[in-house]
């Protein structure tokens, strides 16, 4: 039985993307992997790493770690000690991100407790619904009074506009990604 490959383990020739915008995309997507790939590699090996990049449009990017001035140094003269002005500067920046690395640890750690909260709170007023009888907080339409109508008509409208706008956002973006694989 002859078994279909997935897409993941087809090879496909290496070619230049000829439409500028999907180039610019798939440029934009490959600098992120990479910069996240060299933060990784700095983190796990305490690497000193630059990365100078073109865009197919010809603007640079770059991302060094700790600082520009001492991976140039470093790459230029290998065996020479960096300078005293630059060796601080590296240090002060490795401190600066092993102090941001922390805030974000901490913070994400706080993210994570407030959805756990969250999450409780949600479960204790289903058990609290259920416990009193109550399917739904919604009134019915029919238990509305004169004051309470307007109120309703404006929710009404609002919500089948967020939505109208929800849709043609979806169908936008399905078109363009319909046109980006047509043309490449």
């Amino acid at each position: 039985m002859d078994s279909k490959k997935t897409r993941v383990r087809q090879t496909f020739p290496i070619s230049k993307i000829e439409n500028q915008r999907v180039s610019d995309v798939t440029f934009f997507n490959r600098r992120s992997s990479l910069y996240r790939m060299a933060n990784e590699l700095v983190d796990f090996c305490d690497v000193d790493i630059g990365i100078v990049l073109f865009s197919p449009s010809n603007h640079p990017f770059s991302f060094f770690h700790p600082t520009s001035e001492a991976v140039i140094e470093r790459f230029l003269n290998p065996d020479s000690q960096l300078s005293e002005k630059t060796r601080l500067d590296a240090e002060q920046a490795r401190n600066k991100v092993n102090q941001l690395n922390n805030r974000l640890d901490a913070m994400e750690k706080r993210i994570e407790q407030i959805e756990e909260i969250e999450h409780a709170q949600t479960l204790l007023q289903l058990s609290q619904t259920e416990e009193n009888g109550e399917r739904s907080k919604w009134k019915s339409i029919d238990q509305l009074n004169a004051n309470e109508i307007p109120t309703f008509e404006a929710w009404l409208r609002t919500t089948v506009s967020k939505m109208n706008y929800r849709l043609e956002k979806l169908e936008n973006e399905a078109s363009s990604l319909k046109n980006a694989r047509g043309t490449s």
